[in-house]
């Protein structure tokens, strides 16, 4: 047997992986990873303006929030 398939891990899919998975399968080409790509970019896009907008709203964010978030790497705040 293969080394590498050996030491593989075996990989749980999760179902919008699965869908996905399947969904590609009837056309994998470039052009539909693009298409996706914006699909997916333009509806997390609207769902992060929608809380920050309820933020706003809320008084939770302001200016002064902002401006000391400004130049922080969010990502690494957010794992930590």
């Amino acid at each position: 047997m293969n080394e590498n398939i050996r030491n593989m891990a075996a990989t749980v899919f999760n179902p919008v992986q699965q869908h996905l998975l399947t969904m590609f399968a009837f056309d994998g080409s470039e052009k539909r990873l693009q298409e996706v790509k914006e699909v997916l970019t333009k509806y997390f896009s609207q769902k992060v303006d929608e809380r920050l907008n309820k933020l706003w709203d809320a008084g939770i964010l302001d200016q002064k929030k902002l401006d000391e978030l400004r130049g922080k790497d969010i990502r690494k705040m957010l794992k930590e």
